[in-house]
């Protein structure tokens, strides 16, 4: 958390206190990973689902399900598979007996917080039935529209690597994610520490004895607060020219859309708020702008070959744009 010497006009006080909290409990699990662990909370402060892309072993799902049991909350963890149908996802109707009427059997995706395992293995259809329930937060089934409760917050893992029994998500299904974090092994240090953590026999109790931290309700509050923290109009126009420089980019087949703009300004006042501050500033922006669009834009195929990642393109971009004063 940054020191500062100026006074806030938002109390963040219990928010920074909350938020300190959760990072040490889930740090005396996972070593490591502050930046995913960061990410995952600035996108539930910032009511955004998140995409986490990591090859196997790098404690994607563990880090979702300490988050998920840090807050007191309906959890549900689905693991797709390429034989996975949306009823098993959404639910289904079953006729009864006594009632002579069909009645709604709730599926696994009724629930607060999400984890969906291998996201990338299940088939299209099956994919289909996400758009609706992560985007408007509701599922309409057999005529009937079903509401999420909130919070509503979908975790997602995927494995880049692995390409056989996988499926590619469609632009329109990342678009909806407002993060895709992506998540690398960890340093010699950090590897060592993880080595002598087990050795040690650490790790399974404390994931036993972890504590919910928020309530479901407090994330709804934490959630209004981060609204009103404060954007200048100049800040307003750096976010628009940064998402505006990726639609007319001879590296890019497929720019941002506005709605990354709009993930872009909404995550930067969430960051800001974990930072201790009511306020944005140019470095939140950059800051946010990697996982908000690293999933929304699509490389020409002559950058894909050179092996150029999304993230080169973004950081040019930033360099390209004048930081505003």
């Amino acid at each position: 958390m940054e020191n500062s010497l100026f006074e806030n006009r938002i109390d963040l006080k219990v928010l920074n206190e909350a938020t300190e909290k959760l990072r040490t409990q889930i740090s005396t699990v996972i070593v490591g990973q502050k930046k995913m662990v960061d990410s995952i909370l600035v996108a539930i402060l910032s009511n955004g689902h998140v995409l986490i892309e990591g090859v196997p072993g790098v404690a994607k799902t563990l880090t979702a399900k300490l988050m998920a049991k840090s807050i007191s909350a309906n959890f549900s963890r689905i693991q797709f598979t390429p034989d996975l149908m949306p009823t098993d996802v959404l639910g289904t109707s079953v006729f009864n007996l006594s009632s002579s009427a069909f009645e709604f059997n709730k599926g696994p995706i009724f629930g607060n917080l999400i984890l969906i395992d291998e996201i990338n293995r299940a088939p299209a259809k099956t994919q289909a039935a996400l758009f609706e329930v992560m985007e408007e937060r509701q599922a309409t089934i057999d005529g009937n529209t079903y509401p999420m409760q909130a919070p509503f917050i979908v975790f997602a893992t995927q494995n880049p690597i692995e390409q056989e029994g996988t499926y590619r998500l469609p632009e329109a299904q990342l678009d909806r994610f407002l993060f895709k974090i992506t998540v690398n092994y960890p340093s010699l240090e950090e590897e060592t520490e993880i080595l002598k953590n087990k050795n040690a026999g650490k790790g399974k109790n404390e994931v036993q004895e972890m504590t919910a931290l928020f309530t479901k309700q407090q994330i709804i509050e934490y959630q209004r607060i981060v609204k009103d923290i404060v954007i200048e109009e100049h800040l307003i126009k750096y976010i628009a020219q940064i998402v505006n420089k990726t639609r007319n980019n001879n590296a890019l087949y497929l720019g941002a859309s506005p709605r990354a703009s709009i993930a872009i300004m909404d995550s930067a006042k969430a960051y800001a708020a974990i930072q201790g501050r009511d306020f944005v500033t140019p470095d939140d922006i950059k800051e946010m702008a990697y996982p908000v669009m690293r999933h929304r834009i699509i490389l020409s195929p002559e950058k894909e070959m050179e092996g150029i990642s999304p993230d080169e393109i973004i950081k040019q971009i930033l360099n390209s744009v004048e930081v505003p004063r």
